[in-house]
């Protein structure tokens, strides 16, 4: 039997699949085609069962037909592929992601094979007036491997049917018979539906995500010898067996996105696609694990999992398969935000939000085990879901619904937990549990409430608790630190913290001092916090978000979106104040060094800093007092100033700030405006360490500030640095390294 069409994508290259049954050549639709901020990739192929496949991104993949060279078909349909699922759509509007289709649901038109959550797979079609769907339940395609599916549809028998590997696994008839399939006027596409929901104005939902290869279409419907005869027949080069897929062929390659010129390199970032704050990290038989909110189908906020990096010392990093994801169950919805603590045998245990809109509150707490027991494995990429939450909210005067982002730690035989929700009429909270076995939880009520009347920017809601504890030089001090994130009304999205003592008799927080504090004052930039006691220097270490700040279209062109901040090292000054600076082992990450300069004036150092570009750089600057009151660097310049990010510091007004007014040229990027926060050094010369990593600043000041920003210039030379001055400064000494990226890449 010949098919009417047939897309082999054995091109294994270029941005042609060509369909050999008609001989058409159809044009690939990817984001990363159009070379917006690095040089034009091509769509990503990979082996085959028979041959290449082509790989679909999950969000811009897609071939493209027009309606008119369409094949048509009427009585019969038979459709067959090979696919391999890299992750599941979320099922917008109870859509399928396309394998391929040409359709309009709501006119009744046409037909569609495609994926929903979770595996579930359905064949769809318009049979007169009615729209006629078949389901295979109970056979979820599974996600990594390779599934040989199969779709028909026979008008005399009214039956519609799905083979799996050459089975039938479903059959629905028709409660008539001789009804030919209703044409549609749509396009036939492959890879992306119709009628896909449309998110953030730029991202079209219910895309295919993963590979795929022998895509046939028939006007006939084949019977299940010839389904299981063709199954075979594809095995054959195998020794019969359906070939495994290597982890690396279905992952989102980050050497896709290294050339972009805004991207971070030495910064952590997802390999590709969108992520959000990186939390619970732990340490374990010498590996740093941290995990991220990650959208694998794309840079875009939706169906969330958890990211997985790996690293030996903190700057050096590998990216691990997701180590979560939805599931049915407790969390059909989402893996959102948590943390990580050691269990009753000192192995790591993961406690996650888990996200189920079925439920009132759709929001619980989920505990995950690590495999290492069993298995060994050192990356930990093995996680068993306990099957039940093991803390609800109860549906008491809390903010019903919101109630997330479970933070936890170990205190002798006790497991503490933080959960970060609201009190009505009062303000936002974290409520704390104890348990003596991590499954069975007892409320000790609220950790402390906010005022929302005297601090509406704390908000009504808390997110992501975290208290770690402070110490001076190594010792311990007593003190704690408390830090939020507000959320709802009138909250002012920013990491805000409190100094304070962890009654841990009555599980309640004291502050040291009522007004909230801020450790950056980049204006939501630095956000999402996350924290850990690290076990080998004792270090109370933080981990934080920097937004992106970027329209969903360029999100959409880029392929990537946001990434993480520095990871900073918290303790208690001599004075009493948060001291923060970067790890040291960032350090690690130094390349050549470009200039090491001491007791000169500003017009020598910037005769200096004229020959010296970058953006990927680590720069030390120490100021000694002069008749200058306002004074800082320009990072990302131009050679004639026409683009800049200018770093300052206000002395009279005593404000840390950033301008970025000449930051970009580019109308369609957001970034704009001044920024700026107190920084008091009661007397003490301005001492600065600015990272510049591409889009990426961070700079952090006399050990008290950082400043967290983003930019993106337009011009491809706005790579310089350059001093000023309202008046006379001299520079006690200035640094600068070149910085190398955090993660291998290969092409």
């Amino acid at each position: 039997m010949e098919p009417i069409a047939y897309w082999p994508f054995d091109e294994g290259q270029g941005r042609i699949a060509k369909d050999l049954a008609s001989g058409s050549c159809d044009q690939i639709r990817f984001a990363l085609l159009k070379g917006r901020y690095q040089q034009s990739q091509d769509p990503i192929w990979r082996k085959g069962v028979s041959g290449s496949a082509l790989l679909f991104d999950g969000y811009s993949t897609w071939l493209e037909r027009s309606a008119s060279l369409s094949p048509s078909l009427s009585e019969e349909l038979t459709i067959t592929a090979w696919i391999a699922p890299r992750s599941y759509d979320f099922g917008d509007e109870e859509r399928l992601a396309a394998i391929v289709n040409q359709h309009d649901r709501e006119r009744c038109e046409g037909y569609i094979l495609g994926l929903s959550r979770h595996g579930s797979w359905s064949l769809q079609l318009a049979l007169g007036d009615q729209w006629v769907d078949v389901w295979a339940s109970g056979h979820p395609l599974p996600k990594g491997e390779w599934s040989f599916v199969a779709a028909t549809y026979e008008a005399k028998s009214g039956q519609l049917k799905l083979y799996l590997n050459g089975s039938e696994v479903a059959v629905r008839e028709h409660s008539q018979i001789h009804i030919s399939i209703t044409p549609s006027n749509e396009d036939l596409l492959i890879g992306r539906n119709n009628k896909g929901v449309i998110l953030a104005e730029a991202f079209t939902m219910n895309m295919f995500d993963g590979l795929m290869d022998e895509l046939c279409v028939y006007h006939a419907a084949m019977s299940e010898e010839d389904i299981a005869s063709s199954y075979r027949h594809y095995l054959e080069a195998h020794d019969g067996d359906i070939p495994t897929i290597p982890y690396e062929d279905l992952a989102i390659p980050r050497a896709y996105f290294a050339r972009d010129r805004h991207r971070p390199q030495y910064h952590l970032t997802s390999p590709g696609h969108w992520m959000n704050e990186p939390h619970a990290p732990i340490y374990f038989n010498g590996q740093y694990h941290l995990f991220y909110q990650f959208n694998p189908n794309g840079p875009f906020w939706h169906y969330i999992h958890w990211g997985h990096w790996v690293s030996e010392d903190l700057v050096h990093w590998r990216d691990l398969p997701a180590a979560l994801t939805p599931e049915p169950g407790i969390d059909p919805d989402g893996i959102w935000s948590g943390s990580a603590a050691y269990d009753e045998s000192g192995f790591p245990a993961l406690f996650y939000t888990a996200g189920n809109h079925s439920l009132t509150p759709n929001q619980s707490v989920g505990l995950a085990r690590t495999t290492y027991p069993q298995d060994g494995d050192l990356d930990l990429k093995q996680w068993v879901k306990h099957p039940h939450p093991i803390v609800v909210q109860e549906p008491d005067t809390l903010y019903l619904g919101e109630f997330r982002d479970p933070f936890v730690w170990k205190e002798g035989d006790v497991w503490i937990m933080l959960v970060g929700t609201g009190v009505s009429s009062q303000g936002g909270t974290a409520m704390v549990y104890v348990s003596s076995n991590m499954t069975e939880w007892t409320c000790k009520g609220p950790l402390i409430i906010s005022n929302y009347e005297r601090y509406p920017f704390l908000g009504v809601v808390w997110e992501l608790p975290v208290l770690l504890p402070l110490k001076h030089n190594g010792d311990d001090t007593g003190k704690h630190i408390l830090l939020i994130s507000p959320w709802g009304k009138d909250a002012k999205v920013e990491v805000n913290y409190w100094i304070g003592t962890w009654d841990r008799a009555n599980f309640r927080f004291i502050p040291d001092h009522e007004e909230p504090r801020l450790i950056d004052v980049g204006d939501f930039h630095f956000t999402g916090p996350s924290g850990m006691v690290d076990p080998v220097t004792g270090r109370s270490l933080l981990f934080t978000i920097a937004q992106g700040e970027r329209t969903p279209q360029i999100d959409y062109d880029c392929g990537w979106s946001h990434g993480a901040g520095m990871p900073i090292a918290l303790s208690l000054r001599e004075d009493g104040q948060l001291g923060i600076e970067p790890i040291e082992e960032i350090q690690q990450l130094r390349g050549r060094q470009l200039l090491d300069l001491e007791d000169a004036d500003l017009e020598e150092v910037n005769e200096r800093l004229y020959h010296i570009q970058g953006d990927a750089l680590e720069i030390q600057l120490a100021f000694s007092r002069g008749a200058a009151s306002r004074y800082g660097l320009s990072v990302r310049r131009t050679p004639d100033g026409e683009e800049e990010t200018v770093l300052y510091y206000d002395q009279d007004r005593e404000q840390l700030g950033v301008n970025r007014e000449k930051s970009t040229r580019d109308p369609d990027e957001r970034i704009r405006g001044i920024q700026e926060g107190s920084l008091e050094l009661q007397g003490e010369d301005l001492q600065l360490r600015v990272y510049v990593d591409r889009s990426l600043i961070e700079a952090y000041a006399n050990g008290l500030k950082s400043l967290t920003t983003r930019t993106y210039p337009s011009r491809m030379d706005a790579l310089g640095l350059h001093l000023h001055a309202n008046g006379e400064l001299r520079i006690r000494s200035i640094k600068i390294w070149e910085m190398k990226p955090a993660f291998i890449v290969s092409d």
